[in-house]
């Protein structure tokens, strides 16, 4: 059986996978999120937590049934509005913040490329700490206030939208000019479900595009796809910049220091990346364990069982190619799951 063959029977069976734990994912994410932010909700006072809990639910549910960014983003958007009185979406791209779309404003249709300063207040804070950041209009940019008025409620809200642990979007609330509400809680909720649930596609494309030849010129990004300056480009800029990556990670495990050329280089920008993909795999399903185990420094004690499933996959499919001794899952493991340092991973981890 060719190769090719075997890669188009392993990228069927991936996605056929992926298919089946979507449902469950979506339950997952839903209840991690909630998990998390539940007791910010409580402190608000909701008469109801339950039917707060529901109505969250939904507007979660409603974020998921998107399958592409403009379909989540908007129905983000959508919901905002269940608690504040107008919003909008910037996306942060080369250290600009830039207008996508807004909701219950005069002019929905201004916000589209407006420049919105992240270099001073509340916008510079938010982007410092990577966490949602309430103020007051004096805070926000003065020609974004000037140009769509101040909230007759005087407090303001900023959040982070993480993608691929950088800050891609900012969403800003506020409770209208009309005298709406502002439950800073339950949109940081929605903000967290929706990065949450844009790592999912973002995963299950990549699971699709695995083991593919890697075309020489990437295609243009699509408009409705405001981040797709995050989004992985597999063509020949992206390869080039994979030897330093390699280089250093090697160079820890005293592997090689370097990617060959021709047809080994290939296998081994393979096996990078399908290694990089087997720990992203392992963060996204256990966002929980991954922390406490950061915390207290036993990852591989936590997560001995999804880290020898993945290596035993990496093994047979690499361990005897020309990466083999490149070792590539080891180093994504320190790389990205220990962020680089190797006692996060604790003392029963042996390399």
């Amino acid at each position: 059986m060719s190769e090719n063959r075997v890669e188009e029977i392993i990228r069927a069976a991936v996605t056929q996978a992926l298919e089946r734990q979507l449902a469950s994912l979506r339950e997952t994410v839903v209840q991690e999120v909630l998990r998390e932010v539940g007791p910010a909700l409580a402190r608000n006072g909701e008469s109801s937590t339950r039917g707060s809990s529901a109505a969250l639910q939904k507007a979660i549910s409603a974020i998921q049934a998107g399958t592409t960014q403009k379909e989540i983003l908007r129905a983000l958007l959508d919901n905002t509005v269940l608690y504040s009185g107008r919003a909008a979406l910037f996306v942060v791209k080369n250290g600009a913040a830039t207008g996508w779309q807004g909701i219950a404003f005069g002019n929905n249709d201004a916000i589209k490329d407006f420049p919105l300063d992240i270099g001073s207040g509340l916008a510079s804070r938010v982007m410092r700490s990577r966490a949602s950041e309430k103020g007051t209009p004096s805070d926000v940019d003065q020609h974004f206030t000037s140009k769509f008025g101040v909230p007759s409620e005087g407090d303001v809200v900023l959040l982070p939208l993480l993608l691929k642990d950088k800050i891609s979007a900012l969403v800003y609330a506020d409770s209208g000019t009309e005298g709406g509400t502002l439950d800073v809680a339950a949109l940081d909720v929605l903000v967290r479900a929706t990065s949450a649930w844009l790592e999912v596609i973002s995963q299950r494309k990549q699971a699709q595009k695995d083991g593919l030849p890697e075309p020489e010129m990437h295609a243009a990004p699509s408009v409705n796809d405001p981040f797709a300056a995050h989004a992985p480009i597999h063509g020949k800029a992206h390869a080039e910049t994979v030897p330093e990556v390699a280089m250093s990670a090697a160079a820890a495990w005293g592997g090689p220091t370097s990617i060959p050329s021709g047809e080994d280089g290939e296998i081994h920008r393979k096996a990078q990346r399908f290694a990089r993909l087997l720990i992203d795999e392992i963060k996204l399903y256990n966002h929980a364990k991954v922390a406490d185990g950061r915390k207290h420094r036993d990852l591989y004690d936590r997560l001995r069982e999804d880290i020898e499933k993945s290596r035993a996959t990496y093994q047979k499919r690499y361990g005897n190619s020309a990466a083999g001794a490149a070792d590539y899952f080891s180093q994504e493991l320190i790389r990205s799951l220990a962020e680089d340092d190797v006692s996060l991973l604790g003392s029963n981890f042996r390399r």
